[in-house]
């Protein structure tokens, strides 16, 4: 199976590619993968190019190519002024508004102070929920207190099997097109996990359950909605 990995990191070296790379490497780990490394940094003057042209030029093209190609994706950006980066952004607005129907999407982020984590919540599940993707239910965020610190590595490993398990079970069962994330208008069922509050459809959960995310979505009537503002108080202290 194919794995693209797409980092938005912009220095050298870059603590967000450093993620990228573990998230990969644990992914790895849990299911065999072919893994290619989309560096936004070097596109960023065609992606600008694209938008006034709207001709990708070829290293786009091939970047957008592996994306839509690829059976799971690992994205990760650094936070810009409490949400992603513009050219994290910029690289999802001219992908094919279907190109990520269904596909298993890792979703992690980097920033200067753990008070940004909830960008991933805020910002990035819903990018991805919207363009119809499945999103793991655990995100990874690493502050720059998080490196070498306890946690970060088990939240790598639980991700990364989740996304892993995630995309052998599209793999041999019924396929990218018959699964995919639910839109906030056609949600039937939530469910609580770990990390985050994932939202899915009926026929979503009755595919995956048997083998993604270790059957976490198996009972329907299990599931609990637990409304954001819930979440964000049980944070505060």
């Amino acid at each position: 199976m194919k794995l693209v990995v797409v980092s938005a990191g912009l220095s050298v070296p870059s603590s967000t590619r450093l993620l990228a790379d573990r998230l990969a490497a644990a992914t790895d780990r849990y299911t065999s993968v072919d893994v290619q490394i989309v560096e936004l940094r070097d596109l960023a003057v065609e992606i600008a190019h694209n938008f006034t042209s709207s001709f990708p030029g070829r290293a786009l093209s091939a970047a957008l190519e592996a994306v839509t190609e690829a059976d799971g994706l690992i994205v990760v950006t650094p936070v810009f002024s409490a949400s992603y980066s513009g050219l994290f952004k910029s690289f999802f607005d001219v992908l094919d508004q279907d190109a990520l129907t269904g596909k298993p999407v890792l979703i992690a982020a980097t920033g200067g102070s753990a008070r940004h984590s909830l960008v991933l919540e805020h910002a990035l599940r819903p990018l991805f929920a919207y363009l119809r993707a499945v999103v793991v239910p655990t995100a990874v965020y690493a502050a720059s207190e998080d490196w070498g610190a306890e946690g970060l590595a088990e939240r790598i490993d639980r991700a990364a099997g989740e996304l892993g398990r995630l995309m052998e079970g599209l793999g041999s069962g019924a396929g990218a097109g018959a699964v995919r994330r639910a839109d906030v208008a056609d949600t039937a069922d939530v469910a609580e996990t770990g990390d985050a509050s994932v939202a899915v459809d009926t026929d979503t959960a009755a595919a995956i359950a048997p083998r993604a995310l270790d059957g976490a979505l198996a009972s329907a009537d299990r599931f609990t909605v637990i409304p954001f503002e819930q979440q964000l108080a049980a944070l505060r202290p």
